[in-house]
Parts: structure tokens; C-alpha cells; sequence
């Protein structure tokens, strides 16, 4: 047991994966309550798929990916908004047609004979090909966020369970809502590199969602949202390197599992009440 449990640490990849998924748990999951909190889980991932062209014209080019990233994001927060103030269209409607175009034509870019053969990784992302300055990266993002949500964690709570009486508190909700997509922006960006465009939005929503289950109140809700998304990904690195399956997709799972346990758990609580 103790050799199954060691053998993944006994690889520099693998424990620099490791530190990766502690690093993204812990910004997963606390950013992620207020991300299902504020209803932004549809929001989340249309910013990660609508970001997509900028991966891959980051890839033919040979420059960062978060560089692109940061590009892609920006181009489609823009024609989300600006679609928005179409007048006789649904938003939703709007969010839809500006992320499938923006996907569609990232699919298209990679398909093009100078896309490098590892595109697949912008999609289902390589945390086991991380580098020091992408740990680097996830470290300043986790310091980021934990100040950030310190910072606007009264104004978080005004704002997400009483929008309209908020300002009666002197607190207006646009300010708090642009911080939070900015930090869930940012969030995306750097998770993207490894978990990819398809499951990063696994990690924002569904150990939020599994804590939400569970807890009650906003702060142990966030602390058991880390911790599921810490341990469920790590869980996912072992079923990888034991099972031989791919780590993104075994990562997520681990969180998808999480919240399906949760959801049985409170199922079962709810019975006996």
C-alpha cells in the first residue's frame, strides 16, 4: 500500500503535477462557490471555449499561451457584450452564438497544416508537461485570488444573496461583479495549460457545487470546496499513473465522482430527516 501510494512521487513530472492540482484546487475551489453562488457556472465555460481561438493562434505562432489566452479571453468577454445589447435577443441566446463561433473557429485554426501535432493539449490540457514557471504562474494566481476574495469577501456576500437591497449597504454590484469575473478570467487562463479548454470549467464548478451540498454557510462551504477539489485531484493523478489513463480527463473525473458522492450523501441526509 505505502509503494502505491509513493511510486507517483518518486517522478519530478509527477510531483510537479501534484503541486499544480494543490496550487488549482485551492483557487478552484474557492473561486468556484462564488462562481455557482453567483450563478456564473454557464458563464465559466463560455469564457473557457471562447477563449479557444487564442490557444491555437498562440500555438502557430510560437508565443505564450497565456498570452493568447489572455487575448481570446479579452475578444470574447468583448462580443459578449457587445452582443448583448442587440436589442430583441435573448442574452443567453447571444452567449451561445458568440462562444460556438469562437470555438468553431479555433477548431477551424487547428485544423491547419502548421498547427503543432500537440494541439490536442489546449483542449484536454498536459499537467504532466508543466514547468517551473507554470507552477510559478498557479502560486501567484493562488496568492492573487486568496486576497482578492479576502478582500471583497463582505462585498461578495452582499451582493450574492441580496443583489438589490446591496446598495442599501453601500456596496454596488457592478464593481463586484467585474472583480469577479476578472479573477475567474484570470483563473481560466492559467488553469487552461493544464487541465485543458474542455475540463478546466470541471474544476471552477464541481467542487463548489459538491461543498454546496453540504455546508451551509459561505466559509466552511469554500474550505470544503478546497479540499474536495485538492484531494479529488490528486486522486485523479494516482488513477492515472496506476490505471494508465489520460490525467486531465482522469483529474476530472475525480471531480465529477466528488460530486456525484455529495449528491448522494445529502440525498440519503434529506431521507432520514
Amino acid at each position: 500500500m505505502l509503494d502505491w501510494l509513493a511510486d507517483p512521487w518518486s517522478q519530478e513530472v509527477l510531483r510537479r503535477a501534484f503541486a499544480e492540482v494543490v496550487l488549482l484546487g485551492a483557487v478552484g475551489g474557492a473561486l468556484g462557490c462564488w462562481v455557482v453562488l453567483y450563478g456564473l457556472s454557464y458563464g465559466a465555460e463560455s469564457l473557457a471555449h471562447g477563449l479557444f481561438p487564442g490557444l491555437v493562434v498562440a500555438a502557430l505562432v510560437g508565443a505564450p499561451l497565456l498570452l493568447g489566452g489572455a487575448v481570446g479571453i479579452a475578444v470574447a468577454a468583448l462580443a459578449v457584450a457587445a452582443i448583448g445589447r442587440l436589442p430583441g435577443l435573448d442574452r443567453d441566446v447571444g452567449v451561445a452564438v458568440v462562444v460556438t463561433t469562437l470555438f468553431g473557429l479555433g477548431v477551424l485554426l487547428a485544423l491547419s497544416p502548421d498547427t503543432p501535432r500537440a494541439v490536442q493539449g489546449l483542449l484536454f490540457g498536459d499537467i504532466l508537461g508543466l514547468t517551473d514557471g507554470d507552477l510559478a504562474l498557479a502560486a501567484g494566481l493562488a496568492v492573487l485570488t486568496a486576497f482578492g476574495l479576502w478582500v471583497m469577501h463582505g462585498r461578495l456576500l452582499a451582493v450574492g444573496f441580496d443583489r438589490t437591497g446591496a446598495p442599501a449597504l453601500g456596496v454596488k454590484s457592478l464593481p463586484v461583479d467585474v472583480a469577479l469575473l476578472l479573477l475567474l478570467a484570470a483563473a481560466i487562463v492559467v488553469a487552461v495549460q493544464g487541465l485543458g479548454n474542455l475540463l478546466v470549467v470541471a474544476l471552477l464548478v464541481a467542487p463548489a457545487a459538491s461543498a454546496r451540498l453540504v455546508a451551509r454557510r459561505a466559509v466552511p462551504m469554500m474550505a470544503l470546496a478546497v479540499a474536495i477539489a485538492i484531494i479529488a485531484g490528486c486522486s485523479g493523478l494516482y488513477l492515472s499513473y496506476h490505471a494508465g489513463t489520460a490525467a486531465g480527463a482522469s483529474v476530472a473525473a475525480m471531480f465529477v465522482l466528488a460530486y456525484l458522492a455529495a449528491a448522494g450523501a445529502a440525498a440519503i441526509r434529506a431521507r432520514s430527516v
